[in-house]
């Protein structure tokens, strides 16, 4: 922390802001499932699945997968597939094999009571700073900071920080303020508080202001400047590629899919056949594809027309899919899985296997 930074907080009436802050948030708190108690567990979960992902859509997925898994045995115990499954459309699949991984290990090594040490907590798959911050301070009470987002875009208003919050140093900094900051009496009610201003007032862009209950407290409010921060660099565009995909099916009706690697994008969900275009062989998507069915599946096919087209954008990344839909000849290699219409329900898809599937049900329908 510089010492400009440090002056500030001298300065900083730091007990009335934090009074404010917390009694603002007592009175106004939104009723979120996740705040009916302070299970450790369910503050995990919530914590996860709230990263890179709105309220509204964590709602019912909090409220369907705690049913499903109500405590951490519960989790460790599930199949893998069960618990994809309870993910499926929530994306960044990654965030709950990670969370299972760890309460694996909570089961076994301190007994299914998720550990209320910074050490030992951040020692579990998937839980960076800010997870093992919201753990601890939210359902433990201890004053750790939890800083995100939210948090950071907060507190450069409040103590106008015109640090680039995109870059991963500048989290320490805001890390180093919140700890000055955090009520020691009640951190989980302080660290909730920043949050939900952050989420309800202290917007991205046209800030609230005049309804702020920190508002007096507010460096960048005080010299017009709310508008100007935080400091963001752009990320850079996601790379567009451009996929062909098929619906396989048979004379009987089953459908053909294909279990992805267990590591990397999407890892161990399912999906239809897919691969992406090459664009210097002279050849239709068409063609290419049914190539790769021949080449990489033994299957023999003939495929439809283009059915339809998906877009979907990851981070870093951007799928365009062409999607052709063909009845399979012959008896495919194990690479793909012959299931029912019915049985396919039981298989956690991505999204965009999801939209592919019903290009394929409306062209059965037409």
């Amino acid at each position: 922390m510089d010492n400009d930074l440090q002056n500030k907080l001298r300065s900083f009436s730091i007990h009335v802001f934090q009074d404010d802050l917390i009694n603002w948030y007592l009175t106004e708190k939104r009723d979120l499932p996740w705040r009916k108690d302070q299970d450790p567990y369910k503050v995990w979960v919530s914590e996860i699945m709230l990263q890179q992902t709105r309220v509204d859509t964590v709602i019912p997925y909090f409220t369907s997968f705690i049913e499903k898994f109500p405590t951490i045995e519960a989790l460790a115990d599930a199949n893998e597939e069960e618990v994809l499954k309870a993910w499926e459309g929530l994306g960044y699949y990654s965030r709950v094999r990670n969370l299972q991984s760890a309460v694996k290990e909570v089961k076994e090594s301190y007994g299914g009571v998720v550990p209320n040490s910074p050490h030992e907590i951040s020692k579990l798959k998937g839980v960076g700073p800010y997870t093992k911050g919201a753990i601890l301070s939210i359902a433990y009470n201890i004053p750790e900071p939890a800083v995100d987002g939210n948090v950071m875009r907060v507190l450069s208003r409040i103590l106008s920080i015109w640090e680039d919050i995109a870059k991963p140093k500048t989290r320490k900094t805001f890390e180093d303020v919140t700890y000055e900051l955090i009520s020691r009496d009640d951190p989980s009610s302080f660290n909730q508080a920043l949050m939900e201003l952050g989420a309800l007032i202290c917007t991205p862009t046209s800030p609230s202001c005049l309804l702020c209950p920190v508002r007096e407290h507010c460096t960048a409010f005080e010299e017009g400047v709310q508008a100007e921060l935080p400091i963001k660099s752009k990320k850079k565009k996601p790379k567009p590629l451009q996929m062909a995909a098929a619906v396989l099916h048979d004379s009987d009706g089953n459908l053909y899919i294909h279990k992805r690697p267990s590591t990397g994008l999407l890892a161990n969900l399912w999906e239809h056949p897919n691969f992406e275009i090459v664009a210097t062989t002279g050849k239709t998507y068409r063609e290419q594809l049914a190539d790769y069915l021949q080449t990489e599946y033994e299957a023999k096919v003939v495929l439809s027309e283009l059915a339809g087209t998906v877009e979907h954008i990851f981070s870093h990344l951007i799928w365009n899919i062409s999607i052709f839909i063909a009845e399979v000849k012959n008896s495919p290699n194990e690479n793909l899985v012959a299931v029912s219409p019915e049985e396919l329900s039981k298989f956690a898809f991505p999204v965009s296997h999801q939209k592919i599937y019903q290009i394929y049900k409306g062209q059965n329908k037409a």
